[in-house]
C-alpha cells in the first residue's frame, strides 16, 4: 500500500521556521524524485520544491534563500525546511512523489497546515 505521510505543520510568528516531513512507504524510494507543493486559500496549488539526488535540488523564486528541500533515502523520508517564514507563505503543503522514468506512478499525501501568524 503506497503512502506519503506528511508532519511537521503548524502555526508560527513572521520570522520562525519549521520543518515538514514526508515518509513514504509501499513503493522503492530511491527510484522516485519529490516535489513539495503548497495550496493558498482561494488560489492555485503551487510547486515549492522539487528533489531528485540529494544534490538536485528547484525551488519557487519566493523561496529561494529561505527553504531547503533535502531526503534521506536510508529513513525513506523527504524534508522541507522553511526559514525566515512570512505570511504569504501560509498553506497547505503537500508532498509528491514521482517516478523518475515513469511520471504516471505519481502520489500525494494529505497535506500538512502551516500557518504564518503574529
Amino acid at each position: 500500500q503506497v503512502e506519503l505521510v506528511e508532519s511537521g505543520g503548524g502555526l508560527v510568528q513572521p520570522g520562525g521556521s519549521l520543518r515538514l516531513s514526508c515518509t513514504a512507504s509501499g513503493f522503492t524510494f530511491i527510484s522516485y524524485a519529490f516535489n513539495w507543493h503548497r495550496q493558498a486559500p482561494g488560489k492555485e496549488r503551487e510547486l515549492v520544491a522539487s528533489i531528485t539526488s540529494p544534490t538536485i535540488t528547484n525551488y519557487v523564486d519566493s523561496v529561494k534563500g529561505r527553504f531547503t528541500i533535502s531526503r534521506d533515502n536510508a529513513k525513506n523520508t523527504v524534508y522541507l525546511q522553511m526559514n525566515s517564514l512570512k505570511p504569504e507563505d501560509t498553506a497547505v503543503y503537500y508532498c509528491n512523489a514521482v517516478h523518475r522514468i515513469i511520471s504516471a506512478f505519481n502520489y500525494w499525501g494529505q497535506g500538512t497546515q502551516v500557518t504564518v501568524s503574529s
